[in-house]
């Protein structure tokens, strides 16, 4: 790198994803990261379906890539202006706001513990409809959102409902708990999120940009735990005294998916990008018009800059992509390297050999949005090898893009005339040419692995009182991209995706929950009569049921 690389202004960002956690540095108005430092994060499984880290493991690690990075800048770091924040949605951390310590691990987004807090919220509502709510907060009732983790947490572990009782707890996505730390922690520091990140909380009304009283109520959670929300691009405050950066501004926060958005430069009406990660995450910019799907999307936000006007999209999200092929490495054996083994072995075959896999290893997302499906490989001949597996596998990722690509075309009336995409698998030319041949459109690979830092560091630069990234230029530097051109016939396409709709449909109803998963306050009250007695509610495992009951002054699930 040029020695003229490091000279001001410069753009720090903090990008806390699922898997790692990295600092990296742009040169105002340039799409290069100069320089980065990045330390892998560990998921932990206590049991089967949950995914728990540790929240101060993360913070470390942030610390650790931030101190990393200004010691490789050296003089040049007194260059960074101003620093962005972007990280995994979804992801749920209490702690206590006196002692700074977390409550609990951080509840990861792909997490699906809170099946019967999905089942008790459903309950309440007519009909069981799993939409009843997509007018205030644009979202379908699922696992996946934190709601359901913080209630989750609030009714199972017994030190959240005291800090609740005690006023002493604060709940935020990975955003706010490092936004938290890095302006004081429990000495001042600022509890907020950002639009986009508060839109997948499922508590935030997505016309008001508000936490909407209603769904406080339905879920129990009180006003005072929950962060201010912000736009995605402000001044929030400045890191504080004995932190690496010191004095350094904060003012950029974007969820990753949004933050992908921005950096691909996704900003116009009718724009689109695909992020293939562990999962896959595809956002269709609507503008200022918030539609409702009607077809399993959500409505979310994709930013607000400043005082600007919120804008909207439609999102479709995937829950498996890049970790299929990790499970045909960990699981099956089938690849040692995933990203050369997967393209190199399933360029060995010419198609799959009819063979459909359906990664619904922890249900599906949209368009479906079904809880009970779960993983099936079908069409198996006794010709079919692991080299047909693994293609299924990469076809799998673009089946379900192209149901999310078919669900926005229903949406929104105008065919999306080509894709963006970006991501780690985006490196696989086998996936990229397969997903324009499933979806019939060309597929604008960015050059950039990933441009989510990149448009974290946009929004951050943006900020009014910074200004020193003008994101409405068109004369800024554009990120270099490859094209992928449809080569399979419309016939083609339409007869394989056929096929793979049947797969879904045989994916379905094979996680069936039992009706004694579900903790009624009146079960609870029954139960509660046998003292000392130990029983197993639900998934959360053998507890001592009245001691628990004690803990938390009984239980109202209700």
């Amino acid at each position: 790198m040029n020695h003229e690389d490091y000279e001001g202004p410069l753009i720090g960002v903090v990008d806390a994803g699922t898997r790692t956690v990295k600092f990296c540095v742009f040169r105002s108005e340039h799409i290069k990261e100069i320089c980065k430092h990045t330390i892998d994060i560990t998921t932990y499984t206590p049991q089967e379906g949950w995914s728990e880290q540790d929240p101060k493991k993360i913070l470390i690690a942030v610390e650790k890539c931030m101190e990393a990075v200004v010691n490789k800048l050296g003089d040049s770091a007194k260059n960074i202006v101003t620093l962005g924040i972007t990280n995994q949605r979804e992801t749920t951390i209490v702690w206590d706001k006196t002692t700074g310590e977390p409550l609990h691990n951080a509840i990861v987004w792909n997490d699906i513990r809170t099946d019967s807090t999905v089942d008790i919220i459903l309950a309440k509502v007519p009909e069981n409809n799993t939409n009843y709510f997509k007018h205030n907060c644009g979202l379908p009732i699922s696992p996946y959102f934190s709601a359901f983790k913080l209630k989750w947490l609030i009714h199972f572990i017994p030190q959240v409902k005291k800090a609740i009782k005690a006023k002493n707890c604060l709940f935020g996505t990975v955003d706010t708990w490092i936004l938290w730390n890095l302006t004081g922690g429990i000495n001042g520091g600022k509890h907020l999120t950002d639009v986009t990140n508060a839109s997948r909380t499922f508590l935030m009304n997505i016309e008001l940009l508000n936490w909407d009283p209603l769904l406080l109520h339905t879920f129990k959670i009180p006003l005072e735990i929950l962060p201010e929300i912000r736009s995605s691009s402000e001044i929030y405050g400045k890191v504080s005294q004995g932190k690496p950066l010191e004095g350094v501004y904060i003012s950029g926060i974007l969820g990753n998916q949004q933050a992908s958005l921005v950096g691909q430069r996704c900003l116009s009406e009718g724009q689109a990008k695909n992020t293939y990660r562990s999962g896959c995450f595809l956002l269709y910019n609507t503008g200022t018009s918030r539609v409702q799907s009607t077809h399993g999307l959500v409505t979310t936000l994709a930013y607000k800059f400043g005082s600007a006007p919120p804008v909207y999209a439609l999102e479709g999200s995937v829950a498996v992509a890049g970790a299929a092929m990790k499970w045909l490495r960990d699981n099956m054996g089938f690849v040692k390297d995933v990203q050369k083994d997967t393209e190199s072995l399933a360029q060995e075959v010419f198609n799959t050999g009819d063979v459909y896999f359906v990664p619904a290893f922890k249900g599906l997302y949209a368009p479906y949005w079904r809880k009970d499906a779960r993983g099936i490989i079908c069409g198996l001949t006794a010709f079919s090898t692991k080299q047909h597996i693994i293609r299924a596998a990469l076809e799998a990722v673009c089946f379900q893009t192209r149901d999310i690509l078919e669900a926005m075309n229903k949406d929104c009336g105008i065919p999306l005339s080509k894709l963006h995409v970006d991501g780690k698998m985006t490196t696989n030319n086998l996936l990229m040419q397969l997903q324009a041949d499933i979806s019939g459109i060309p597929v604008i690979r960015a050059h950039s692995e990933d441009i989510t830092a990149l448009g974290t560091a946009m929004a951050a630069g943006a900020a009014a009182g910074i200004e020193i990234w003008d994101i409405n230029s068109e004369e800024r530097e554009l990120v270099p991209s490859d094209t992928f051109l449809p080569t399979s016939t419309e016939s083609e396409r339409d007869a394989r995706y056929t096929k793979w709709k049947m797969a879904v449909q045989r994916s379905l109803g094979w996680a069936v929950a039992k009706k004694t998963s579900v903790m009624t306050e009146e079960r609870y009250k029954l139960l509660a009569s046998i003292p000392g007695s130990l029983y197993l509610i639900g998934s959360f495992g053998m507890i001592a049921l009245s001691e628990y009951l004690k803990a938390n002054d009984g239980v109202n699930l209700g």
